[in-house]
């Protein structure tokens, strides 16, 4: 009855690294604090903020984005590897999607863009280069070489990458792993 569960190492034990930080060698995603009430329909909001953001920015390199609140007014930090992309000509893109996220949100908000330096260690944006990649067809064992290279190039001290699924348009859905 068990033959068809694939089972790894450590089944079901595994902690999300972001969280397992927060607080110790990360800063909290969002700055905040709520009555019992307030509290859901504002993480909601955030959450609302960051989707929305997430996918009208694909492709400009958004690793994070801080919320801090104060009592009439949303701070939005989005932290870029691509802050033109954002800004746009003269500002005016910002001020677009400050427009937005007023609509989307009913309150006024208030962004700050920072610029990431050194993108090619942030995993979160590898990552999505990764994905990007594969979505173009590469060779994923390629593509996989190519941006640890890059990441330890620039200085990180390791890097782990993991690729599951069907690799290669293969039938057969499998892991592979390098780093």
């Amino acid at each position: 009855h068990g033959r068809n569960r694939r089972v790894t190492k450590d089944m079901g034990q595994k902690v999300n690294p972001t969280s397992f930080r927060t607080g110790v060698m990360v800063g909290w995603k969002s700055r905040w604090y709520a009555s019992k009430k307030e509290f859901s329909e504002l993480l909601l909001e955030d959450q609302k903020i960051r989707k929305f953001i997430k996918t009208k920015y694909k492709f400009a390199g958004i690793p994070k984005i801080e919320i801090e609140r104060t009592r009439d007014e949303v701070k939005v930090s989005m932290f870029t590897a691509r802050p033109g992309v954002i800004i746009g000509r003269k500002g005016q893109e910002v001020e677009r999607l400050q427009a937005e996220l007023q609509d989307l949100v009913g309150r006024r908000i208030n962004i700050k863009i920072e610029e990431v330096g050194r993108p090619e260690i942030q995993a979160q944006l590898v990552a999505e280069d990764i994905a990007e990649q594969l979505a173009k067809r590469a060779s994923f064992r390629r593509t996989m070489k190519r941006s640890i290279e890059q990441t330890m190039d620039a200085g990180a001290k390791g890097i782990k990458v993991q690729l599951s699924g069907r690799l290669a348009g293969s039938e057969m859905a499998r892991c592979e792993k390098a780093g």
